[in-house]
């Protein structure tokens, strides 16, 4: 059976005086990456596609190198945008404003974009890249948690925000191909 793993980035090094679009790897974020992809390495994956973002770019970068396939970068897969919106240190205050964002996808609830317009714009990006992936082997997708649980809970008629928290630094979410049915979603080992 063909699936799509839509990976959630590795850990990145948090900047908060800088946008979290800009931020890259560490250490322990390719280490991570590194295992994840060594837990794949027997599901058929043909080619990684990541987001331009450097986090999603370099976890892509490492995971296909270790597994020896292809990898490169599409638009429209990053992260919901939030340039103007604040950092927040605190898991819990991150974790109430998401909540609020998953809950009122039609409104700005949080950065510039609304859940519905980042979901439709990831979307398309998606679909582009599924298109031009052929019909040999799994693929993988490497972007990003918020734009990640939007698309697979509207696929599946789940709720995105628990879904959204259970996804780790990095984890594969597994889904079938054409039907986009979620399968699994395969955690780090050790993380």
């Amino acid at each position: 059976m063909r699936r799509l793993h839509l990976i959630k980035h590795s850990m990145p090094v948090k900047v908060p005086e800088g946008p979290s679009r800009e931020w890259v790897l560490g250490d322990e974020g390719r280490a991570l990456s590194a295992r994840l992809g060594t837990r794949l390495a027997g599901e058929g994956i043909v080619r990684f596609v990541a987001s331009a973002e450097p986090k999603a770019r370099e976890t892509a970068e490492v995971m296909a190198a270790g597994l020896g396939v292809p990898c490169e970068v599409a638009d429209g897969l990053h992260e919901q945008e939030r340039e103007g919106a604040p950092f927040l240190a605190a898991p819990a205050d991150f974790e109430a404003v998401m909540r609020d964002f998953f809950a009122r996808p039609a409104e700005r609830v949080f950065g510039e974009e609304t859940a519905d317009e980042a979901h439709a714009r990831y979307a398309a990006a998606l679909e582009r890249v599924i298109a031009g992936s052929g019909d040999d082997g799994s693929l993988a997708v490497v972007s990003h948690g918020t734009v990640m649980a939007l698309f697979i809970a509207r696929h599946n008629r789940i709720d995105p925000f628990p879904l959204w928290r259970s996804l780790g630094l990095p984890s594969s979410a597994v889904l079938s191909l054409p039907e986009l049915r979620l399968l699994d979603v395969i955690q780090t080992p050790g993380a």
